[in-house]
Formats: structure tokens, C-alpha cells, sequence
């Protein structure tokens, strides 16, 4: 096969490839979701490193939360993976991401993700660890931190997002999952048609 042609047929399948990633993500948003600028990034998942568009959450109603493995919150993790198989059914996601700023992660994204999946059940999205706050957040957080004028104190801070993409409320790690006030705002943003 000559050489130009055979580069053809590699644009072509990557073209594919590319057009099926997207479709994908596309099936996972809520239907009719445009995606807000402050999902618009790609971040890695923790199991494998696969980069993952943030806009295939758009439409839903998200927790953000920064996660660590060997702090006093946690537990929380517990109460993350209830919401999620509570709500996620009506639209809720919940995003972990794990990071060492606060000094309480490990350092290898399999024990991390073993952690999770072993110790609590983790089925929620994981993102490989990164920095959440200040001076060099990932890209999700820059835009958290700029959105509400806070950065994450400690682990298990907490970022709610609303359907339209607006950041609605933040919630420090002494807010526990099944906090009435948060739960309450979550019900209520369900209820919300996007």
C-alpha cells in the first residue's frame, strides 16, 4: 500500500476512534447538556490513567471532593459511595480526587484505588491524585477556587455544582455526607430539570 495512502487510513481510524470517545461521553451526559467552563477539561482516572472529558457529567449534579486515604475524615468515603447509589439514579455524581497536599495520600494510584474499592466500596469516579489547591490546583479545582473564592482547607472539602454548571455551594470537611443541609440542597437541584 503506498505510504499516503496508508497515512489516509490511519487519520481515518483515528478520526473514528476520537469521533466514538466523544459519542461515548456524550451518551453519559444528561441529554441536551451543553458543557459549562467549568467542566471543560480532561483530568486522568485513577485506576488507569485513561483521560476522562469532565463534560460527560454535564447536565448532572455534582459533588466535588478532595479525598486523601490516611485522614481522621476519611470515612466519609462511606457516606459518598450512599449518596451516590442513592441519588445517582435522579442525576447525582460524585467526583473524588485524591491528593497530597494536606500530606495523608499515598503515593501509588493502585493502593490508592485498592484502598477505596476494598476498604469502602468505592464505585464513584476516582481521578488519579493531584494538586487541589493554590499555587498549582488541576484544572477542575483552579476553576472551583476561582468560581467561589475558596480552596480546599483540608481534605474531604466539598464543591456542589448545580445541572447548568453553576458552583452552588461549598462545604468543609467537617460537613459529613449525610449532612441535612446538603443533602437538602442536593434534593432540591435534583428536582431541578436541567
Amino acid at each position: 500500500m503506498p505510504p499516503s495512502r496508508f497515512l489516509r487510513g490511519v487519520a481515518a481510524a483515528l478520526v473514528l476512534s476520537a469521533a466514538s470517545g466523544v459519542a461515548a461521553a456524550a451518551q453519559t451526559a444528561a441529554p441536551g447538556a451543553v458543557c459549562p467552563a467549568v467542566l471543560d477539561t480532561t483530568l486522568p482516572r485513577l485506576q488507569d490513567d485513561a483521560p476522562q472529558n469532565l463534560c460527560q457529567y454535564a447536565g448532572k449534579v455534582i459533588l466535588v471532593v478532595n479525598t486523601a486515604s490516611y485522614c481522621g475524615f476519611t470515612p466519609q468515603y462511606k457516606g459518598l459511595e450512599a449518596l451516590y447509589r442513592e441519588y445517582g439514579p435522579q442525576g447525582l455524581v460524585v467526583l473524588g480526587f485524591p491528593s497530597n497536599d494536606f500530606h495523608q495520600e499515598m503515593d501509588n494510584n493502585a493502593k490508592i484505588a485498592a484502598f477505596c474499592k476494598d476498604t469502602y466500596n468505592v464505585q464513584f469516579p476516582m481521578f488519579a491524585p493531584s494538586h487541589v489547591t493554590e499555587p498549582r490546583p488541576n484544572a477542575l479545582f483552579e476553576r472551583l477556587i476561582l468560581a467561589t473564592g475558596t480552596q480546599p482547607k483540608w481534605n474531604f472539602y466539598k464543591y456542589l455544582i448545580a445541572r447548568d454548571g453553576q458552583v452552588v455551594g461549598v462545604y468543609p470537611s467537617t460537613t459529613t455526607p449525610d449532612n441535612k443541609e446538603l443533602v437538602g440542597k442536593i434534593r432540591a437541584l435534583l428536582a431541578q430539570k436541567p
